[in-house]
């Protein structure tokens, strides 16, 4: 299929986009719900996350349903399979394949974006020279949803990894729509959840604040 299959072709058309509420959906039999709710709420950066191995059918569905709301489908850790299945783009951990390596896959998706996770100054400085077009740092918050997050590093300490990173920061890590106010006072892009959708008895309702906070 090849990472150009979405109507958001080119890099800069993507990167116009990195902005407001990002959704990290995790696989589960919830993905095509969850997803339906952050896109009709207005969010227009959704991450599929699948530590256990991607679901083909769910992969395929999410890039139908985010390509009919011109959003941004991301693919955690796999910047082949990123490529395979024509995503806008890939977010990569240090634990990932390509992670210290952007260039290799910058020639493998030379139109389609490269997120890195960090969490101190060292790492942004080092994603800086690396030629990505944006940050996931944190965990700015307390979290359960990812064990490996670590000790949450606060909202002073992300102000000061923003003002240092090159390109747009997407925030992680706790985040609920009460903490949009501050995330947003960081002059962080971006504020990644998790669990505020995927937790929330009633999705759409929540996607909604999440917006709405972030709009506000």
């Amino acid at each position: 299929m090849g990472s150009d299959a979405s109507t958001l072709a080119t890099q800069s058309q993507r990167r116009a986009l990195l902005h407001g509420i990002y959704v990290i959906i995790n696989a589960s039999p919830r993905v095509h719900e969850l997803a339906r709710a952050a896109l009709d709420a207005g969010v227009r950066i959704v991450q599929y996350r699948a530590k256990g191995g991607i679901v083909v059918s769910d992969l395929k569905r999410l890039r139908e349903l985010t390509l009919e709301h011109e959003a941004l489908l991301i693919l955690n850790d796999d910047w082949r399979a990123a490529n395979e299945f024509g995503c806008d783009g890939v977010h990569l951990g240090p634990d990932d394949e390509g992670f210290a390596h952007v260039a290799t896959v910058r020639k493998a998706l030379p139109n389609a974006l490269i997120g890195l996770s960090c969490g101190n100054m060292e790492e942004v400085r080092a994603a800086n020279d690396a030629g990505v077009d944006y940050l996931g740092v944190g965990s700015v918050y307390a979290t359960l949803s990812k064990t490996d997050a670590g000790l949450p590093i606060g909202a002073v300490a992300l102000h000061e990894l923003v003002v240092a990173a090159r390109v747009p920061v997407a925030a992680i890590g706790g985040i609920t729509a009460a903490a949009i106010p501050q995330v947003r006072h960081s002059g962080a892009a971006m504020a990644a959840v998790i669990s505020a959708l995927s937790a929330a008895t009633d999705p759409a309702r929540a996607a909604r604040e999440l917006v709405e906070a972030w709009n506000a």
